[in-house]
C-alpha cells in the first residue's frame, strides 16, 4: 500500500534535512515512487535540488574552515575539507567552459580547480603554488560534473614546502592529475 503523500512530504523533509546529499534517484526508490514525484514533492515542500542543498551545506561550513584563500576564489564548489589532510570540489563543466570547435573544456579551468583546491587545503593564512607538476588525462566537454579530490602528503607537513596531489574525476574516469608544491609561511615544525 502506498504511503499518503503529506506523510511521505512530511517524512522526504526530515530525510533530506538529516542527509542533505541524496539524489532524487535515490529518495524515489526509498519511497517507491517515480523521480518526478520526489520532484514535485520537494517542489511543494520547498525543498531545493541536490545541486543547491550541496551549495547551502558547503558554504555554511566551509567559510569558517578555509584560510589561505576566499571560498569565493575557488574554482568550483568545496564540498569536504579538513585542513592539511584533504579536500574535495565539484566543478560542473558548461558551454561557456570549452572551446567552441570542439566543444573540449579548456585546460586552465581544470587547472584552476586543482591548484585554487591544492591553495584551499592548506593549513595557513598565506600559501602559495610553487611549482606544479600536471598531466591532462582525458577530454572534459560540456556537462560533465569534473570531482576534484586534494590529498597533503603528510611526510611534506615538516617543511615550509608542502606537497598537495590532486586527483580530478568524471565518473570514475580519471581526466587530471596534479602535485602541487605549496609555500606556506609557518613550518608545521614550529606549530605542532
Amino acid at each position: 500500500m502506498r504511503m499518503p503523500k503529506r506523510e511521505r512530504q512530511e517524512l522526504l523533509q526530515k530525510l533530506v534535512e538529516r542527509n542533505p546529499f541524496l539524489t532524487d534517484e535515490e529518495l524515489s526508490k526509498r519511497y517507491d515512487v517515480s523521480v518526478q514525484t520526489i520532484r514535485l514533492d520537494r517542489l511543494e515542500c520547498g525543498i531545493p535540488e541536490l545541486r543547491k542543498r550541496l551549495l547551502n551545506v558547503a558554504s555554511q561550513t566551509m567559510e569558517d574552515k578555509v584560510k589561505s584563500i576566499g571560498t569565493d576564489e575557488v574554482l568550483g564548489d568545496i564540498i569536504d575539507i579538513v585542513l592539511d589532510e584533504r579536500a574535495i570540489s565539484i566543478f560542473d563543466v558548461t558551454i561557456d567552459h570549452v572551446f567552441q570547435r570542439n566543444g573540449i573544456a579548456r585546460g586552465h579551468h581544470l587547472f584552476a580547480q586543482a591548484n585554487s583546491l591544492a591553495v584551499a587545503v592548506m593549513d595557513d593564512d598565506l600559501a602559495l603554488t610553487v611549482k606544479s607538476s600536471i598531466d591532462f588525462l582525458k577530454p572534459v566537454k560540456a556537462g560533465d560534473r569534473v570531482v576534484a579530490r586534494a590529498e597533503v602528503n603528510k611526510e611534506s607537513l615538516l617543511e615550509k614546502r608542502t606537497l598537495v596531489e590532486v586527483v580530478s574525476t568524471v565518473g570514475d574516469v580519471q581526466v587530471f592529475t596534479g602535485k602541487f608544491y605549496m609555500y606556506r609561511t609557518t613550518d608545521r615544525k614550529q606549530v605542532d
